[in-house]
């Protein structure tokens, strides 16, 4: 991996070079003909798509082919429950959702509680549980349908997921996890093991279906070494391929690097006060000069600007008056106050919808669960 970032499944640093991690991953650009499929199929384009937030995939146009031909597939996606959710895990569930919505397809939503207990040595499984479970109403505040939503948490859904996962793990070599994984001897044999646990939900509609059915994974692009060595197994044991396509990261309100919990000033929770995200929007890092007169005369910075960054991943849904914003940033017709306020009112507004429903969810959140 190049020095100036890290990106791995469980640690994310520095100024991503997207253009370069797709190559450095084998992955392939979202291309504007596949663009054009979805908006066939779908009838619209999510804005995550306009504006390539996801922007890499592995035969996300096969999945789409085979939906063509009539054949639906199925999404997995999941969370590592270790803390709180904010806006940055949110970010492939929106899409993830408008994907469920618009092709009418069953979710499955992956809570590896076990993997955080393995790797984190001050979380006990009891906290990976609770936080499972708390993570789980930010899921079903953002409207997926129980219907057509399986939420796993991994130690209440073993018997099923170890039973798939075994056939997985019987195709993979310990050195091979080293090699994908950066795996050494003194990694306990739980996390060795884990990539099995991981990769199964790929395959359990198609066990509990009995017959193969395609799946589609929506995910940062962190997680895609789990799915090279699950793609490998998959004709071994005699399923598809999983799919999948990646979204960017979303970054942290300070200088550099993707939202992360153990930054909190820099990271909006789902669950923090309104009027303390306001605050945390005002205090942003922003890409304006460090006078008034000077931003009129030389204008800001979008490319490095959290607060713009922020509009255009998230909260402006209008191309047009995204690109207005740009514009007048660049021409110093903006300055970083008036952004901020802007973002700020449109965050608070949010989370105080946000919570409404999350807190909701807590009366539905057992239709949602799978337990065997």
């Amino acid at each position: 991996m190049s020095m100036e970032f890290i990106v791995t499944p469980w640690e994310v640093r520095g100024f991503v070079d997207y253009d370069k991690l797709v190559k450095e991953f084998g992955t392939q650009p979202l291309t504007n003909e596949i663009l054009e499929k979805v908006r066939k199929l779908a009838g619209e384009l999510h804005i995550h798509l306009r504006r390539r937030i996801f922007f890499s995939h592995r035969d996300f146009d096969w999945i789409l082919n085979k939906y063509e031909a009539g054949e639906k597939f199925i999404l997995y996606t999941g969370r590592g429950p270790s803390g709180h959710t904010h806006l940055g895990h949110l970010l492939p569930w929106f899409f993830t959702r408008w994907l469920q919505e618009k092709f009418n397809v069953k979710l499955i939503f992956q809570m590896t509680n076990d993997e955080k207990f393995l790797y984190r040595y001050d979380l006990s499984i009891e906290d990976a549980l609770k936080f499972s479970y708390e993570n789980s109403l930010d899921l079903i505040a953002l409207g997926f349908e129980p219907e057509r939503t399986v939420i796993f948490i991994n130690t209440l859904a073993s018997k099923t997921l170890y039973n798939i996962a075994i056939k997985v793990a019987k195709h993979v070599t310990t050195s091979t996890v080293k090699a994908i994984f950066g795996f050494e001897d003194s990694t306990n044999i739980g996390m060795i093991f884990f990539p099995a646990i991981q990769a199964a939900p790929c395959f359990v509609e198609s066990v509990l279906q009995g017959r193969n059915i395609p799946c589609l994974i929506p995910a940062a692009i962190d997680q895609d070494p789990y799915w090279r060595m699950t793609r490998d197994v998959a004709p071994k044991i005699g399923f598809y391929k999983p799919a999948q396509v990646h979204c960017k990261f979303l970054p942290g309100l300070g200088v550099g690097g993707k939202m992360s919990s153990s930054m909190p000033e820099t990271c909006i929770f789902t669950i923090d006060d309104p009027d303390e995200a306001y605050r945390k929007v005002m205090n942003a890092f922003t890409g304006g000069r460090p006078t008034r007169e000077e931003q009129h005369k030389l204008g800001g910075n979008p490319d490095i600007c959290t607060v713009f960054q922020y509009e255009y991943y998230l909260f402006e849904n209008d191309d047009d008056r995204v690109k207005e914003l740009e514009l007048m940033c660049r021409n110093g017709q903006l300055l970083c106050g008036d952004c901020k306020m802007e973002l700020a009112s449109k965050v608070r507004l949010f989370l105080k919808e946000h919570q409404r429903r999350r807190e909701a969810a807590r009366n539905i959140v057992d239709r949602y669960l799978y337990v065997d």
